[in-house]
């Protein structure tokens, strides 16, 4: 007998959204920022795991970079990064709680992707300028490395919560789909 189409979609199996690079990259750079914040700290974690964690981060986004162009298609930035008035749409979906499902990222999701990415980028070449012999000891530098760090942190934030909300709003595991790359199959309402 078969089921209503209600439960059906329910049984479907979940398919290959993010691929195995983006994931690693992804893990990659939560934990080389999580090192580069605690060895800042007085608990116990080796100050120079800072420029090792710094030169990780450095070295996951220029791959993530690459991979947004040449990687598969649920990875490159031609297939989440929409226009303005694309993403606009979205946000004012999302506030009046209509906004689609996407099997990628999202319009908003994106855009997250791209700050995120530029920050760190920006907070790595400031660290990385500081051990060079022109930039050693300048103090503008290292202000707008912590300013970067700060705000890495808030984006860090904006972004928790954009996963949180949406897997909420979408009841689907998103942190889930981030660790084993797979999400539910569109159903007629969703964007692919």
């Amino acid at each position: 007998m078969p089921l209503p189409d209600d439960v059906a979609g329910d049984t479907a199996a979940p398919i290959p959204v993010w691929d195995a690079a983006v994931r690693v990259l992804h893990w990659t750079l939560v934990g080389a920022i999580a090192v580069a914040w605690t060895s800042t700290l007085d608990i116990g974690v080796p100050p120079d795991w800072h420029e090792l964690a710094g030169y990780t981060a450095m070295a996951c986004v220029a791959l993530r970079l690459l991979w947004g162009v040449v990687g598969s298609r649920r990875a490159r930035f031609a297939d989440f990064v929409r226009g303005p008035r694309t993403t606009w749409r979205y946000a004012w979906q999302v506030r009046l709680g209509t906004a689609p499902r996407h099997i990628g990222h999202n319009p908003l999701g994106g855009w997250m992707v791209l700050a995120l990415l530029l920050n760190v980028a920006g907070i790595t070449l400031t660290g990385w300028l500081q051990t060079t012999d022109r930039y050693w000891g300048s103090e503008l530098l290292e202000q707008v490395h912590t300013t970067l760090a700060w705000a890495l942190l808030g984006l860090i934030a904006l972004h928790v919560a954009g996963v949180v909300l949406t897997g909420r709003h979408q009841r689907e595991n998103l942190v889930k789909a981030m660790v084993d790359g797979r999400k539910m199959p569109p159903s007629g309402d969703d964007v692919d």
